[in-house]
């Protein structure tokens, strides 16, 4: 009992700390795609793995062979987007989740969960296009999402090097962090360390077709969708920008 005769207040009970640390939508979007791949490789035989290829894979040779059947061509009304929900296997696929959480974890957290699914899709079709350029004869087709990551790669590299705003309360005068601003290409390339980031990024992945003609071993490496994604990330995140 204290002097007035009152009990101490208890002290609150302290908040539960969340399991999972990701921004939902990351979450969510890294659990569709683990779930593809395991439904992909438990309850498909051989034979529905090759139809789940056939309709949902991306194949840049249905433009070639849509002058003889259009119809064949159908499938790239989606393909640019399906393709990056299918795997080759959970190496394939872990990489990806690890560089999707690191990325679009402050994509997401800067422009909310639409943009940044949104920014997702629109850099796996930008990957699409440019492995489409370079692959158009060579009957093969594009799997992962590593095109949609390096797209969120690219929109993150306009601002997450950028240093904080400090504004003050309109009313209140008090100071308050504002985030920060949305570099310009020319910014990007201005400061150092997202320069080099980025230069290292693109120099990594332009090398990739060079590896076979220098150690005589082949990669399964699309560096295509990764350029093509990246490029589409850093270029259309503006379209998603809020005033600050």
């Amino acid at each position: 009992m204290n002097e007035e005769g009152q009990k101490p207040a208890m002290p609150a009970p302290a908040g539960r700390e969340p399991i999972f640390l990701l921004p939902g939508a990351i979450t969510i979007l890294a659990g569709v795609l683990a779930a593809v791949h395991l439904a992909s490789t438990v309850v498909l035989n051989p034979d529905g793995q090759i139809q789940l290829l056939f309709w949902f894979a991306f194949q840049p040779y249905r433009i070639v062979l849509a002058g003889i059947d259009p119809g064949i061509a159908v499938p790239l009304l989606w393909t640019p987007f399906s393709h990056a929900f299918l795997h080759a296997g959970w190496d394939h696929l872990l990489i990806n989740l690890a560089w999707l959480v690191i990325f679009a974890t402050p994509v997401v957290r800067r422009y909310g969960a639409g943009p940044m699914l949104a920014l997702f899709l629109l850099s796996a079709a930008g990957g699409a296009a440019l492995f489409a350029v370079t692959t158009l004869y060579s009957q093969v087709y594009l799997i992962g999402a590593s095109g949609g990551v390096a797209g969120l790669t690219g929109a993150a590299i306009r601002f997450m090097f950028q240093p904080v705003l400090i504004g003050r309360h309109p009313e209140t005068g008090e100071q308050m962090v504002l985030g920060r601003r949305l570099a310009s290409v020319r910014e990007v390339f201005v400061n150092p360390r997202s320069r080099w980031f980025t230069l290292i990024w693109l120099l990594l992945n332009a090398l990739v077709p060079l590896v076979p003609l220098l150690t005589g071993t082949s990669l399964s490496i699309a560096w295509q969708a990764h350029l093509g994604g990246f490029a589409a990330g850093f270029l259309l995140v503006g379209l998603f920008e809020r005033k600050i």
